[in-house]
């Protein structure tokens, strides 16, 4: 964890940005969760980088970095969450310290049950897909993955960076991507590991790494299910 310690502003920032899972802007946080990232916690959290800022005409767009997803996992497991008083604060401090405890039973990331989602109050009127969608999503792009492994390995049960196997699935967005590579790690057929010899993996290849269990990895091998 880091020693810096976060105010209170700047912890719930990085809860609700967690929680919306994308790029939202300052207007966009105060009308859905009644939150602005005032300009001190703004040039704080980018210069932590734990939080990537952009001006967009007239307000501030925010993401949440790679840093900053573990950073809140990090502040969440060793229970540094600032106190906040009366019946709300109990509310606050209840589930944020059951959520690490959840995320260790289940064998989860933050990033992996807080998912982007279509708003459904957005002009395009598109409603949450159902869990049976995702399932089916993540069970086509599964399949994806494993024709591509067998264009780019020489034989079943080769390793294969991940830097040669994403070009091939182009037109998936990353998050879709990493989120199948997760999913599928756990079956007993595949295996992602990091790169052994750390010194020889190029700025692609570091890029292209997944981070699964709070750790990047580069290679997937897949072998008879």
């Amino acid at each position: 964890m880091s020693e810096q310690k976060l105010s209170l502003p700047e912890f719930t920032a990085l809860v609700v940005l967690a929680v919306e899972a994308g790029e939202i802007s300052n207007t966009d946080l105060k009308e859905r969760f009644g939150l602005t990232i005032e300009k001190k916690s703004r040039l704080k959290l980018n210069e932590l980088k734990l939080v990537d800022s952009w001006k967009q005409g007239r307000t501030y767009v925010h993401v949440l970095t790679d840093r900053g997803w573990a950073r809140l996992a990090d502040d969440l497991s060793a229970g540094s969450v600032p106190t906040l008083p009366g019946s709300a604060g109990s509310i606050a401090r209840a589930l944020l310290g059951w959520l690490p405890l959840y995320l260790k039973h289940s064998d989860q990331r933050l990033a992996d049950i807080f998912q982007p989602y279509d708003n459904p109050g957005s002009s395009d009127g598109m409603a949450p897909p159902s869990a049976s969608e995702e399932l089916e999503e993540l069970e086509e792009l599964e399949a994806r993955i494993r024709a591509a492994y067998a264009e780019l390995a020489p034989r079943q049960g080769s390793w294969v960076g991940l830097a040669r196997l994403r070009p091939l699935l182009g037109d998936v967005p990353r998050g879709q991507v990493d989120e199948a590579l997760t999913r599928m790690e756990r079956l007993l057929d595949v295996n992602i590991v990091p790169e052994s010899n750390q010194k020889t993996l190029t700025p692609g290849d570091r890029e292209a790494g997944v981070i699964i269990g709070g750790q990047e990895k580069h290679l997937l091998w897949i072998g008879e299910a």
